[in-house]
């Protein structure tokens, strides 16, 4: 059953375009919640208790898990939501804390995935040079400090008052709404297309060193790819994707064809949803980030006759890598050495 909002096409009310589309989104987000919730409740349990992130110079995988937490934690809400037909709460306080919480997550998690990222990058295609992102990871005041960063970026979706918690193109605003609208839409872009940037150029530098190196520095090249890998997997299916949708829903909001922009609206939505699924891919990222953490997850939640299995395979593709890589280091002319 649709509910048709082009009767009114001044001010949005919120409402869902297809209750139907909105109920399948909100049974996937509460398959999100049901995984995401254990998941991360047992990655703090390590983080904290086993792996103690302080000592292993971790803190920033640490802060990426606090920044999942805290948007497993606005799932229900949604849900909510979406079951009762509407796109957001009609309290404007819920509202606006709920979208504050989320472009929180959202921001955190890009800085400190990318943080990781220029980590792998100056250890492996600058190793000759003082590595500034593994200094400042030592202390803890760097992740405050990007936090606080992050508050002035997010204070705009709290300040002014806005329908359906997004105006922009909907309604006639004064110039402050207007101004502080627009601010709010250049940050949701500028801190997913600016790191996407970084990260495009990162893993191809780390890809092309790989392919230059010796023997002896292939496994940790390989280990380094595969983190930052693991990061553009999930900016490529979390972040990347909502971005395109966004602009295209604000273009279609200015062309003034509400037919299009109930589309636009559902597939904004939709990807918005499957951006959600960062809380469950960030521990493929911590695994392949620190090898420390993957065993002590799996020493702690994995059953032990799962754990030998999981070692015996290790084992052998590493012996095999070890194998391979012997085999192409180039032999010496025995026949010269004898003359």
């Amino acid at each position: 059953m649709a509910l048709n909002q082009s009767s009114d096409p001044g001010p949005d009310h919120c409402q869902t375009p297809s209750n139907s589309t909105y109920l399948t989104l909100s049974w996937v987000m509460v398959l999100e919640f049901s995984l995401g919730l254990p998941l991360n409740l047992s990655v703090l349990y390590v983080f904290i208790f086993r792996f103690r992130f302080w000592k292993n110079r971790s803190v920033f995988l640490f802060n990426i898990v606090v920044a999942d937490f805290l948007l497993v934690a606005c799932l229900p809400v949604k849900i909510f939501h979406y079951r009762h037909a509407v796109r957001r709460s009609d309290n404007p306080a819920v509202c606006r804390s709920l979208l504050f919480m989320l472009f929180l997550n959202r921001g955190a998690s890009i800085a400190f995935l990318i943080a990781l990222s220029l980590d792998r990058y100056f250890g492996v295609v600058h190793p000759g040079r003082q590595n500034p992102v593994r200094f400042l990871r030592r202390t803890p005041w760097v992740s405050v400090f990007i936090w606080l960063l992050l508050l002035p970026l997010t204070v705009p979706t709290m300040v002014t008052t806005f329908e359906c918690c997004n105006s922009h193109g909907r309604v006639k605003e004064t110039f402050y709404h207007d101004v502080t609208d627009t601010f709010r839409e250049v940050v949701f872009f500028v801190q997913i297309v600016v790191p996407f940037v970084v990260l495009v150029y990162v893993t191809a530098r780390i890809v092309s060193r790989l392919r230059r190196k010796t023997v002896g520095e292939r496994t940790k090249l390989r280990r380094a790819t595969c983190a930052v890998m693991a990061v553009a997997a999930v900016f490529s299916v979390c972040f990347l994707p909502c971005a395109v949708a966004r602009a295209a829903l604000l273009a279609v909001r200015v062309s003034g064809d509400q037919a299009a922009e109930d589309v636009a609206v559902q597939v904004y939505d939709s990807l918005m949803v499957l951006s959600y699924t960062d809380c469950l891919l960030d521990p493929l990222v911590y695994c392949f980030c620190n090898s420390g953490f993957k065993d002590a997850y799996l020493s702690t939640f994995c059953p032990t006759f799962l754990r030998r299995r999981l070692s015996a395979a290790s084992t052998t593709t590493t012996a095999a890598a070890t194998v391979s890589s012997m085999n192409s280091c180039p032999k010496k002319n025995t026949h010269s050495k004898l003359a």
